[in-house]
Order: C-alpha cells, then sequence, then structure tokens
C-alpha cells in the first residue's frame, strides 16, 4: 500500500498565465493536501488546461513548482501514454465526457480506478433548461446529454468503485457498480463547527422575536437561484416579515440584484456583504448572525453550500432540488418548498417567522447532522473506500 501512487483527475481545469504559473481553486489545493494527510503513498494531480479560468470564488494566482503536491497540466485524449499510468498506481477519476476512456485505460493498464460523480442526469437537464434559451440549442444539448449518460453509465460499470458525492448520483448509479461510496461534501474542519454555546447565543437570540436573520452565500448566478432572492424578499416584506436577509458572494447577477434592492426599496432589509473570506469572515458570521439559509438552487448538484451551512447549527429552507430533497430525507433537517415558486419560499419563512421553536429544533439537528460529515470525518471515509478497493484488485 506505500508504494501504490494515487492519481488524481479532477474536472476542474486551469489557466495557465505562464509556463510556470496557473490559477486554480484554493478550495481544490486544500482538499489535495488532506488527500496527502491521510494516503500513505505519493499524491500526484494530472489536470486539464483551459483559456479561462473557472467562475469560482476562491481562485487564486501559484506558482506549479511551489504547490505542496505534483501537478502536472496534461491532456486526457493522450493520458494513456503518461508516465503514472503504471501498475503501482490507482486513478481517482472525475466523472464527465471528458474522462469517460479513463476506467476503459485503467482496465487495460491493470489499475485500479475509481470514479467521483456529483451531476446526476436531471440535474444536468435543469443546467441545460436554466441558462439556454434557444430551443433548438436546448434540444440538441438534451440529445447530447442523454448520450452522455449512456457513455458514463458504461464507464462506470467497468470502474472497480464509485464515489458519490451527494445523493442524487448515488441513488443512479450505486446499482452498476459494485463499490459504491456516498459522502457529502464540505470544507468545515471539526475546530469550525459551531459550538453549543455558539448555537444556544445564537438560538437564544432567535427566540426573542426579533427581526428573522436570512442568508443566501454563494455565486449570485441563476442557477443558483440568485434571481429569485429579491422576490422572496419583497414578498416577505408584503407579509408583514420583519427581517435581514444578507447576500454573500458575487456573480453575474449582482448588479441586477443591487438594482432591484432599489427599486424594490429594501435597502434597509437586504444587504449585500460581497465575497467573505470562507474561514475566517463567512464561517464566524453565519455561526453568531443567521437563523435560517434560503436556498433557491435550481438544480440538484450536491453543494458543499449545504453542509457547511449546517455545521454552523442554521437549518436550511430550499427547493426541492435532487440534493437538497435528498439531503433533507438524509438529515431529517430542513424545509423543502416546491421548485421555482419564490413566493412559497417566502411563505414558509414566514410561517417559521411565527414559529420559532422549530426554527431552533433544525438549527440542533442540522448540527448534529454535520458532525458526522465534517471534512476529516468524509475524507477518512473516501480514503478507506479507496484503499479498500486497492486491496480488492
Amino acid at each position: 500500500m506505500n508504494s501504490t501512487r494515487l492519481l488524481i483527475l479532477p474536472s476542474l481545469k486551469v489557466k495557465q498565465t505562464s509556463d510556470d504559473k496557473i490559477i486554480i481553486t484554493k478550495k481544490f489545493i486544500d482538499g489535495i493536501i488532506e488527500y496527502q494527510r491521510h494516503w500513505s503513498g505519493e499524491v500526484v494531480v494530472l489536470i486539464e488546461p483551459t483559456l479561462e479560468p473557472s467562475n469560482q470564488l476562491d481562485n487564486i494566482s501559484v506558482k506549479i513548482n511551489e504547490l505542496p503536491f505534483n501537478l502536472n497540466v496534461v491532456n486526457f485524449d493522450s493520458i494513456n501514454k503518461y508516465q503514472y499510468f503504471r501498475k503501482e498506481s490507482v486513478v481517482l477519476a472525475s466523472m464527465g465526457f471528458r474522462q469517460n476512456h479513463i476506467s476503459k485505460i485503467c482496465k487495460l493498464s491493470n489499475i485500479p480506478c475509481i470514479y467521483i460523480t456529483e451531476y446526476s442526469w436531471k440535474t444536468r437537464m435543469q443546467v441545460i433548461d436554466s441558462t439556454t434559451n434557444n430551443p433548438a440549442l436546448r434540444l440538441r444539448r438534451y440529445i447530447w446529454e442523454a448520450t452522455q449518460e449512456l457513455k458514463q453509465r458504461q464507464a462506470i460499470a467497468i470502474a472497480n468503485g464509485v464515489q458519490c458525492n451527494g445523493t442524487p448520483t448515488y441513488e443512479g448509479y450505486r446499482t452498476i457498480n459494485s463499490n459504491p461510496l456516498q459522502y457529502f461534501d464540505t470544507r468545515v474542519k471539526e475546530n469550525m463547527l459551531a459550538s453549543n454555546t455558539e448555537l444556544k447565543a445564537r438560538t437564544s437570540q432567535c427566540l426573542k422575536n426579533s427581526p428573522l436573520r436570512l442568508l443566501f452565500s454563494g455565486r449570485l448566478i441563476k442557477i443558483k437561484g440568485a434571481d429569485h432572492l429579491i422576490r422572496v424578499a419583497q414578498k416577505l416584506k408584503n407579509l408583514g416579515v420583519e427581517f435581514e436577509m444578507f447576500i454573500c458572494g458575487d456573480g453575474d447577477l449582482r448588479e441586477l440584484i443591487e438594482k432591484e434592492i432599489q427599486q424594490s426599496r429594501l435597502s434597509d432589509s437586504v444587504k449585500m456583504l460581497g465575497v467573505l473570506q470562507f474561514q475566517t469572515e463567512l464561517i464566524p458570521f453565519i455561526k453568531k448572525n443567521i437563523d435560517i439559509f434560503v436556498c433557491c438552487h435550481r438544480q440538484g448538484d450536491p453543494s458543499c453550500t449545504y453542509l457547511e451551512t449546517m455545521s454552523c447549527g442554521v437549518p436550511i429552507v430550499g427547493y426541492d432540488n435532487q440534493a437538497f430533497a435528498g439531503l433533507v430525507k438524509y438529515s431529517q433537517a430542513g424545509w423543502l418548498v416546491k421548485m421555482n415558486q419564490p413566493d412559497m419560499l417566502a411563505l414558509k419563512i414566514a410561517q417559521l417567522n411565527e414559529n420559532r421553536e422549530s426554527i431552533v429544533a433544525e438549527s440542533h439537528k442540522s448540527l448534529e447532522f454535520a458532525k458526522q460529515h465534517t471534512f476529516e470525518k468524509t475524507f477518512t471515509r473516501r480514503i478507506a473506500h479507496i484503499q479498500e478497493i486497492v486491496r480488492g484488485k
């Protein structure tokens, strides 16, 4: 086991700004460092280049040779010729059209392959619906995704294992692979969890019937439902609910949201806080100041926002997309509202405003679930899963 090399092939791509510098997300770097901490052998990242950096909020520019792990920018089309594809390796690949061939290459090379899955077919269709207005183009993309799903299922079926982030792909793929594992993505470590003292202080404030404190954090884009936030706020105002809504993040809809706040005369109730540093600003702010997270996500991707919010002891009310509905089922915490119904979301929040005890109860349930799925515990389970597959090969 000590000599087995772990090859990680992410779906994330990097923009090379020079021969030795790339733009990459801080979250990705932290994740690979955690793999190194748990894996006894060498960890190597093989990653593809792109012309434009990702739209993630934590992009940073780094020198490749200064990274605390081995990273190689390669083309996945010719990856079978790469020196690391040898028998003493195990491959952790990411499901997507650029990696459908990886499990076949691994099988031919006699090395174990494990796929990571995140976006179910239904979720990918929802993304198309949210981002494609042209009917003809939308149809072509539907057909392409249907073909892609067949290829993905074939790739997963011959892989040695599959690690499913969230419930949607786990429910979809666990029957076609003999070694499935479900996990919930999060960046929150044990020492970042809300303490009992912090939870008691905040929930005590909630029970005083002061204005309800709401939060949305993340990318301000359509598929995250950011365009519905002000509609929710406006409905709450019309219902006579006293509230404060904090919006953290950035994205294509930021200027539109700022304009809507002004036009709706919501400046006293809705505050745009911009991008807060995750560990030192955002998490402490949520633990101290938020009663409910408002989640308008239109698609069922397993956003780490869910577990990270619950780690603060904050319950979530949101649209019943696949990922959140599955999480509510597993955790028995949070509230579901029909998809794309901002007025119904506001009505649910208004009901909760009149029943603060239920908010407090869900706060405790949310934290208890998150305690079982911290950053460390999740990685321990995933590494153990890989090791079991290597031993059983």
